[in-house]
C-alpha cells in the first residue's frame, strides 16, 4: 500500500514540474493586425493580378431634354346650362331632342301666347293715345294755353304707355325659349302639353367647343407652371391634343392641398367628350440628360438607382442617376458625364474600381478592323478571369 502512494506522489511531482516548465518557457506574443491602407493595397494587388473581365459598352452623349410634369385629369365641357322658362304658359312645341346640335338663338321650347297678343294691341293703342295727348299739349304750350305741369303729365303718360307696350312685347318674346349658345342638347325636361311656370327647366344645353382638360397640381409643383404654357393631353381613349394653360387656381383644395389647372382645347367637330380620363403633360424646364434602358439600372448599398460606366483608365465607375422622363424605348436620366461609356452587357459581373476590357457595340456592328471578336454569349460576359 505504501508503494502505491509513492508512485502516485512521483507522478504528481512530475506533472507539476512539467507544467511549471511550460509556463516558465512561454514568451508573450503580440498579434499584428494589418492597417486599412495595407488591406486596400492588398486588394488592389489582387485586382491588378486578376484577368480583366470583358464587357460590352456604348458611348452616349447628353442632350437637351425637357423636364415634364405629368398630372392626372379629365376632360370637362366648358359650360352646362339648364335653359329655363321666363314666363308661364302651356308648352305647345319642343322642336329639339337629346343629342341634337343647336346654334345660338335656335328655338328650344315654345309656350302658348294666350291673351298676350291682345295685351300688346291694347298697349299700342294706349301709346297712340298718349302720343296724341302729348302733341296736343305741346301745341297748347306754343299758344300759351298749357302749363309746364300739364306738359309733364302728358309726357309721363306717354312714357308709361310705351313701357307697358315694351313689357307686353317682351312677355310674348319670352314664350319662345331659345338656345343661349352653340351646343348639344343633353337633357329634355318638358313635353308638349306640360305647363311651365317661370323658372321651369326646358332643356339642358352643353357647350363642347372649346373643351377643357382639368386636373389638380400639388403645392410643390404649381410654381413651375405659367399661364399660356403649352400642355399635351393624352386621352385614355387614344390620341392626344395640345393647348394652352388658361387657368391656374389661386386657392388650394382644403382636403388635398392641390390647385386646379385648366387647359383649353379646340373641339370644333365635338369628337372629344366630357369626362374622359386624361394625362396632362407639361414641359416646364430643360436639362442635359441621356437615354438609357431601365434594364441597366443597379442599386447601391443604400438602395439608390445608378448605372455602371467605364472611365478613361478602363475602370468601372458607379453613377447615381435621377429619372426625369420616360419613353417607349428607355428613360431619360441625369447624373452622368456629358460623354459616358455605358456598360450594356456584363455590368452585373463587375464592381466599381475594377479594370475591364471594353468591346464597343458600334464598332462590332460596323465590323471595323481590329474588332473582329464576335460578341460573347451573355453567360460568358464577365467570366474571363
Amino acid at each position: 500500500m505504501r508503494k502505491t502512494y509513492l508512485i502516485a506522489a512521483a507522478i504528481a511531482v512530475a506533472m507539476i514540474v512539467w507544467l511549471a516548465s511550460g509556463q516558465l518557457s512561454e514568451t508573450e506574443t503580440v498579434a499584428e493586425h494589418p492597417t486599412i491602407a495595407e488591406l486596400n493595397a492588398e486588394r488592389s494587388a489582387v485586382v491588378e493580378d486578376k484577368v480583366a473581365n470583358v464587357v460590352r459598352a456604348r458611348i452616349i452623349y447628353a442632350q437637351s431634354t425637357p423636364k415634364t410634369l405629368t398630372i392626372r385629369g379629365r376632360t370637362e365641357n366648358k359650360r352646362t346650362v339648364d335653359v329655363r322658362a321666363e314666363t308661364a304658359g302651356r308648352v305647345i312645341d319642343r322642336p329639339v331632342e337629346r343629342g341634337d346640335d343647336v346654334n345660338r338663338g335656335d328655338l328650344l321650347c315654345q309656350l302658348a301666347t294666350d291673351d298676350r297678343g291682345a295685351r300688346v294691341e291694347e298697349a299700342r293703342e294706349s301709346v297712340a293715345q298718349a302720343e296724341i295727348e302729348y302733341q296736343g299739349s305741346q301745341r297748347l304750350k306754343a299758344q300759351g294755353l298749357q302749363s309746364e305741369t300739364g306738359i309733364a303729365q302728358a309726357k309721363a303718360r306717354l312714357a308709361s304707355a310705351k313701357a307697358r307696350l315694351a313689357s307686353a312685347e317682351l312677355d310674348i318674346e319670352r314664350t319662345m325659349v331659345r338656345a343661349p349658345f352653340d351646343g348639344v342638347i343633353e337633357k329634355t325636361h318638358v313635353e308638349i302639353g306640360d305647363y311651365a311656370s317661370p323658372g321651369a327647366m326646358c332643356v339642358t344645353v352643353v357647350d363642347m367647343d372649346p373643351m377643357l382638360i382639368v386636373g389638380q397640381v400639388s403645392e410643390h409643383d404649381v410654381h413651375k407652371l405659367d399661364l399660356g404654357a403649352t400642355a399635351i393631353g393624352r386621352f385614355a381613349t387614344g390620341g392626344d391634343m395640345g393647348g394652352p394653360i388658361t387657368f391656374l387656381g389661386q386657392q388650394a383644395e382644403q382636403s388635398t392641398r392641390t390647385y386646379r389647372i385648366e387647359v383649353t382645347l379646340a373641339n370644333p367637330n365635338r369628337r372629344l367628350r366630357s369626362g374622359i380620363t386624361t394625362e396632362i403633360e407639361i414641359d416646364y424646364d430643360s436639362v442635359l440628360a441621356q437615354k438609357v434602358s431601365p434594364a441597366l439600372f443597379a442599386l447601391d448599398d443604400e438602395g439608390r438607382i445608378g448605372v455602371r460606366t467605364v472611365n478613361a483608365d478602363q475602370r468601372v465607375e458607379f453613377h447615381l442617376v435621377d429619372i426625369i422622363a420616360d419613353d417607349d424605348d428607355g428613360v431619360w436620366v441625369t447624373g452622368l458625364p456629358d460623354r459616358t461609356t455605358l456598360i450594356t452587357v456584363g455590368q452585373e459581373f463587375v464592381v466599381a474600381g475594377e479594370r475591364v476590357e471594353v468591346q464597343y457595340e458600334d464598332e462590332m456592328l460596323s465590323g471595323r478592323p481590329g474588332d473582329s471578336n464576335m460578341p460573347l454569349a451573355d453567360a460568358e460576359w464577365g467570366a474571363n478571369e
